[in-house]
Formats: C-alpha cells, sequence, structure tokens
C-alpha cells in the first residue's frame, strides 16, 4: 500500500509510533484481551476462517490464533502487524480491502469502528464485511454501549497490564459527532488519544446494516455491544 491515511479529528500523544488513527503502537501491544475472543469464538465451528478487520497489534488475534481460527488480520498500520504472530497479515484501510473472490465464514469488525464520524467511512467498512463474508457466514460488529458518550469521566483498570484507562471527556463538535479524549497511565508511560465518535442508536445501527446488505440475527452480549447479523440474500 501507499502512504498512510490522515484520520481527521484523530490524534494521539505518547512513546513510540502512533498510527493515522492516533493509536499507538506500543499501548495497544502492551493492552490484555477481553472477553472478545470468547464472544467470536462462541457463534464459530472449530477452525473457521475469520477476516478480523482493524487488528492493531494481535490483541483479539492471538488469542484467536491459539483457539485454532484461520485468521486473516487486516490494519493499516505497518507498525502495528509487525507485532501479529500466527496470522496472515494484510496492510491496507478497511474500506479499500479488496481480497478478490476470497470469503470467510467470520468478519469482524470490532474496537468500535462502525461509529465512525464519517459516513462514508462507515459504508466502506460495512461494505468490505459484506464483500468478504461467505453467504452462510457471520459478521460480528462491536458497538458502543449505554452511556459511551454520556457517562465521563470514567476509569477502569486493565489489571493484567498494569494499565489505568480513563475517558477523560466526550464533547460535541457538531453534527452528531463527539471529540472523545482518552487517557492510559502505566507506571512507566503515558499515552493519550484522541478521536471523533458518532452515537448510533439500536434503529440507526440496524439501518446502517441494512444499507450495506447485512440483517441483524441477534444481539450476543447482555449490554448490546457485541452483534451478529448475516448477508442479506438478494
Amino acid at each position: 500500500m501507499g502512504g498512510q491515511l490522515v484520520r481527521e479529528g484523530h490524534t494521539g500523544t505518547g512513546p513510540g509510533a502512533i498510527t493515522p488513527d492516533g493509536c499507538a503502537v506500543e499501548l495497544y501491544a502492551r493492552l490484555s484481551v477481553g472477553s472478545e475472543p470468547e464472544v467470536i469464538a462462541s457463534v464459530l465451528r472449530p477452525g473457521a476462517s475469520v477476516l478480523e478487520l482493524g487488528c492493531g497489534a494481535g490483541r483479539v488475534t492471538h488469542p484467536l490464533v491459539a483457539l485454532g481460527f484461520d485468521v486473516t488480520a487486516v490494519d493499516e498500520s505497518a507498525q502495528m502487524l509487525e507485532r501479529v504472530r500466527g496470522a496472515r497479515t494484510v496492510r491496507s484501510p478497511i474500506e479499500a480491502l479488496e481480497l478478490g473472490e476470497e470469503r470467510f465464514d467470520a468478519v469482524v469488525l470490532g474496537s468500535f469502528l462502525v461509529h465512525t464520524s464519517d459516513h462514508r467511512v462507515r459504508e466502506g467498512l460495512l461494505g468490505t464485511c459484506r464483500r468478504h463474508v461467505k453467504d452462510d457466514g457471520v459478521v460480528l460488529v462491536q458497538r458502543e454501549g449505554a452511556g459511551y458518550h454520556s457517562d465521563v469521566p470514567r476509569e477502569r483498570e486493565d489489571r493484567a497490564a498494569g494499565c489505568t484507562i480513563r475517558i477523560l471527556s466526550s464533547d460535541p463538535v457538531g453534527d452528531g459527532v463527539d471529540e472523545v479524549r482518552v487517557e492510559y497511565v502505566f507506571e512507566d508511560a503515558r499515552w493519550t488519544q484522541t478521536f471523533r465518535s458518532r452515537e448510533l442508536s439500536v434503529e440507526r445501527f440496524e439501518a446502517h446494516l441494512e444499507e450495506a446488505g447485512l440483517a441483524v440475527g441477534r444481539y450476543l452480549t447482555p449490554d448490546g455491544t457485541w452483534v451478529l447479523a448475516r448477508p442479506r440474500q438478494t
């Protein structure tokens, strides 16, 4: 691929390389994984092919590989992909990804990427999901939970990583978009990330999926943050 895209409204500070969306490579290599691999694995057959979009440094990729899935990990950052082990890697912006006729049992769009502030980017993200999923496959999307934008400031501990994560602010910048500022504090380092996010109601979220040729099958978690969608048959 050529030069990296610049993501408007996305910045980051702290040690090491920072990606176009404000993510620090070393930070994401340190953060521990949550329940994402178990949620994903719960709806897949053993050994299923998985296309992980926006894999970062492999925080979710590595557990999926360890569980026996055949993972293709996509990210636009070469520095992030250098940290990924055990999976095939593809460097590309998600919305521009083209893998020919290749289709997957599951396509994963995590990290709340569906909440991008740019409507065209969202269309591109979901279009990539639809193009690359098998007709009988599933698309797994992670969306923001209730209070994500309003319950600020707040913090939580990533005890496994030794990190305090603080959502410092979520401020409107117009057109239904908020600028969110996050701080990550370790004993030996501190990073910040600022990004833009568009709050989506359940109705609006499901409408975006419909427009992309996807239909919600079910919500996988009690908080509604993980969603299983299937390709609509024409």
